[in-house]
Formats: structure tokens, C-alpha cells, sequence
């Protein structure tokens, strides 16, 4: 049984972000081939933020409802169904409608996977979560680089897309005889709801820790090779860069949840990647050209903060229901804020003219996920919370 939930969680963390890093490179074959205007290619390129925020708050509800493993396969069902279906799809909004799809599935694993590493190996987080996170990584970094290959060696983007899809009905079946000896489920009384989380101090510091790691994260993804091709990068380089600083997650993923296991305090994990971003982002204000690839090694290292948000969700509460409660929260409305970055970095890139005011808006997000991580990153526990606030609430006799 033990061997079959830990090639699952492997499985079902590479499949979690292909439905998003599989468009980008063919984005122009893509909305060529279905007619897409310029307004339908723009929902489609922020559809993974606005289906992370909605199904990734409708996770705890669904959990409660049919338990976490009918969940999870369902989930990865979706997402296989929604990569294969999509790839046949004539029709531009049809192509959204399933593409919306296999983000829900995407979506709802993000939230679970947290909690079915709590629930079943809660004495072994920290390998656990080196285990889905670093898997995660390597399935974001194969399906972005990929693509293009499997679609020039097959001569069609449709294809290239949809092969996405086998690797899901993989994904599922380990799941599917996880079920035939399906453990106890999470007895609905002990699930918690979003809104107890939110009214917690903790709860909250999650919620802003993740949305400005998320912000980050989707401004560089979104921005940094334009920066580059500004300077005078040619396009080549300027993705190569772009594709090592995000391989640099997977060293990241690799060796920080081991670390953060053997420790209850995590503050130094928080200053060390924000003076990792400060260091980068220094060079780039000042010689975004010489010394670049030294500028991206420190940022690279600075987007580990993505791993250690994403740790923080079980070494921050005792319960799998509470894991997945804060995780849901913290997802939900996080992602709706990463979303927002790209937007207004490049407003402000486009009303000042130059790369030296939204990088001071980068400045100030980081500064703000500095100080909510120290408070994040001190060895409290979300459960202890709850009970003072419910405490706190009951009417004195």
C-alpha cells in the first residue's frame, strides 16, 4: 500500500502543470489554428490563474463530500479528459471550455496532494513533500520543453498538446488500486472551512505569503526574456535564460522540505530566499546584461520560495483536514493575486518607459513576503489557533 501512495503522489505532481506550460510555446499555433482573436487568446492565457482560484477553493468542500482519494482521481480523470478532448477541439471556445477543465483538475490536486502527504506519511513530510514538489518541477520544466519538439516531429500541435493526456490516465491508475483498499476517510465534523481559516492570524500570513511568491513567480515567468530582448538579448539566449531560472526550482525542490523538516523555525528559510532576490534583482537594475547569468542563479534560488510555501501547508498544522483547509485558502486566493503581477508590471513598464519602475514594484512585493514569512515562519501551528479563536468566541458563563 505504501509503495502504491508514493508512486501516486509522484505521478499526480507531474501531471499538475502541463495543462498551463504545454500552451505557451505553441501559443501562436494555437490560437492561429482555432481562429482565436486576440481577446479569447488573452482568457486563455490567464484561465490556469482564474481555475487554480475557484476549483482550488472548492477542494475542501468536494473533499468533505466524497473523500480524498475519490477526489484525487477524479481530478486526474479530468485532467486527462479535458488534455485529450481540447487537442480535437475546432472551436475556440469549446478549446476553453476544456481546457478549463483539465486546469480544475490541476487545481483541485495542487490543494490535495499537501493533505495526502499529512494524512499518510506524517512522519515522513519532509520527504514526502521533496518527493511531489520536485516532481512538480520536473513536469512543469518537460511539458514547456517538450512541446515544441513533439510537435515538429509529429507536424501538429494537436497532437503535441494532447499526448499530455496519457501521461494523466497514467497518473490515475495507482490511485485507482488505492481505492480497492480505500483507507478510512476524513470524518466530515473534523474538515474545516475556508472562512475559519481566514479569520485566523495564520491563515491570513499564508494567504499573503503565497499570493506574493505567486506574483512574483508569474511576473518573471511573463516578463523576464522581454527584459532581456530589451537590453539587446537575442530571443534564443533570452529563452535559455528564462528556461534555466525555472530548472533552478528542482535543486530547490529537491533539498528544502528535507530541511525544513529537521526544524520547527523556518525564518531563516524566508530571509535566505529574499536576500537571493535582492541580490538579482540588484544586478539586473544595474547591469541586466553583464554578469546575467549570475543575476538569474539568485533569482532562481529566490523562486524557491514557491517550495517553501507549499511546505509550509503541513509543517504548519498536526491534522491532514486542517493541511488541506489552509492549503485550499492559501491557493485560492494566492493565485488570484499572482494573477494581477504580469498586468501591472507591464502597466508600469508601458507608462514609464523603462524596466526600473516595475522592478521597484518587484522590490516592494518581496519586502512584503519577507515580513508575512517571518511571521509565517515561526513554530505555530494553525489547529492552536483555531482553538484560541473558538475560545476566545464562546460566551462567558
Amino acid at each position: 500500500m505504501a509503495w502504491l501512495l508514493i508512486v501516486g503522489v509522484g505521478l499526480a505532481a507531474l501531471n499538475l502543470r502541463t495543462a498551463i506550460t504545454s500552451v505557451g510555446p505553441l501559443l501562436d499555433e494555437v490560437t492561429g489554428g482555432l481562429g482565436m482573436s486576440g481577446t479569447l487568446a488573452g482568457v486563455l492565457t490567464t484561465l490556469p490563474v482564474l481555475c487554480f482560484a475557484v476549483f482550488g477553493a472548492l477542494a475542501p468542500t468536494l473533499i468533505r463530500r466524497f473523500g480524498e482519494h475519490h477526489v484525487l482521481v477524479g481530478a486526474l480523470v479530468a485532467l486527462g479528459a479535458g488534455l485529450g478532448a481540447r487537442a480535437f477541439s475546432a472551436d475556440p471556445w469549446l478549446f476553453l471550455i476544456l481546457s478549463a477543465i483539465a486546469l480544475s483538475g490541476g487545481a483541485v490536486g495542487n490543494v490535495l496532494l499537501p493533505t495526502l502527504v499529512k494524512q499518510h506519511f506524517p512522519d515522513r513530510v519532509g520527504a514526502m513533500t521533496t518527493l511531489y514538489t520536485t516532481t512538480l518541477a520536473l513536469g512543469t520544466t518537460l511539458a514547456a520543453a517538450a512541446t515544441v519538439p513533439l510537435e515538429q516531429a509529429s507536424g501538429s500541435w494537436r497532437i503535441a498538446l494532447g499526448s499530455y493526456a496519457v501521461y494523466a490516465l497514467v497518473a490515475v491508475l495507482p490511485w485507482l488500486l488505492v481505492l480497492r483498499h480505500e483507507p478510512p476517510r476524513t470524518d466530515p465534523a473534523e474538515a474545516l472551512g475556508l472562512g475559519r481559516v481566514l479569520r485566523t492570524r495564520m491563515g491570513r500570513q499564508s494567504v499573503l505569503y503565497f499570493g506574493t511568491q505567486s506574483t512574483v513567480a508569474y511576473i518573471l515567468f511573463g516578463w523576464f526574456a522581454q527584459m532581456l530582448r530589451d537590453q539587446g538579448m537575442d530571443a534564443a539566449n533570452a529563452g535559455l535564460l528564462l528556461s534555466y531560472l525555472t530548472a533552478l526550482a528542482v535543486p530547490c525542490s529537491l533539498v528544502l522540505p528535507g530541511l525544513m523538516a529537521r526544524v520547527r523555525d523556518h525564518r531563516g528559510f524566508v530571509v535566505f530566499f529574499y536576500v537571493a532576490y535582492v541580490i538579482g534583482l540588484v544586478g539586473m537594475w544595474f547591469s541586466p546584461i553583464k554578469g546575467i547569468w549570475v543575476w538569474t542563479t539568485f533569482i532562481g534560488l529566490g523562486m524557491g520560495a514557491f517550495t517553501l510555501a507549499l511546505t509550509f501547508f503541513a509543517v504548519r498544522t498536526r491534522t491532514a483536514p486542517a493541511t488541506a483547509a489552509l492549503s485550499a485558502a492559501s491557493q485560492s486566493l494566492g493565485y488570484l493575486m499572482g494573477g494581477l503581477g504580469p498586468f501591472l508590471f507591464g502597466l508600469l513598464h508601458h507608462t514609464s518607459g523603462g524596466w526600473h519602475a516595475p522592478l521597484a514594484m518587484v522590490f516592494g512585493i518581496i519586502t512584503v513576503n519577507l515580513v508575512v514569512g517571518l511571521l509565517l515562519g515561526r513554530p505555530l501551528y494553525l489547529e492552536d489557533q483555531l482553538t484560541r479563536d473558538s475560545a476566545a468566541s464562546r460566551p462567558a458563563r
